[in-house]
């Protein structure tokens, strides 16, 4: 029996989807950035795993804008995907955007879609 909550169903009504960019603008393994209404999105193309992620592009370590601009991978026995900021390596879960170190970090993460091979992000 599947169970379809009506806190589910407004969640994904309430998100507002703008397009970011088309899929060749970000490099296949790596990520690139945005503006969007003056908040910098991070987009990753995560090829290796056939996923896209989004996340805000400030890595609160030392507030600076750089995680389109950091590794992607994997972490631990699930696999998580995560991304490493190039300057001090603070790594952050693609997924849940908190820090894999423990500390009390923690990113923004967008739903990623895509269509026509073109990219959207979600907002709510």
């Amino acid at each position: 029996m599947i169970i379809n909550t009506d806190i589910e169903l407004q969640a994904e009504a309430s998100i507002e989807w703008f397009l970011a960019c088309n899929e060749e603008d970000v490099p296949e393994n790596g990520g690139a950035c945005i503006d969007y209404k003056g908040e910098q999105i991070a987009i990753f193309n995560f090829t290796r795993r056939k996923e896209w992620y989004a996340t805000q592009n400030l890595c609160p370590h030392k507030q600076q804008m750089a995680l389109s601009r950091g590794m992607i991978g994997s972490a631990g026995e699930s696999c998580e995907p995560k991304v490493a900021c190039p300057f001090h390596k603070k790594t952050f879960s693609l997924l849940s955007g908190e820090c894999a170190s423990g500390e009390d970090y923690t990113i923004k993460t967008y739903p990623v879609k895509l269509s026509a091979g073109q990219v959207f992000i979600g907002i709510q």
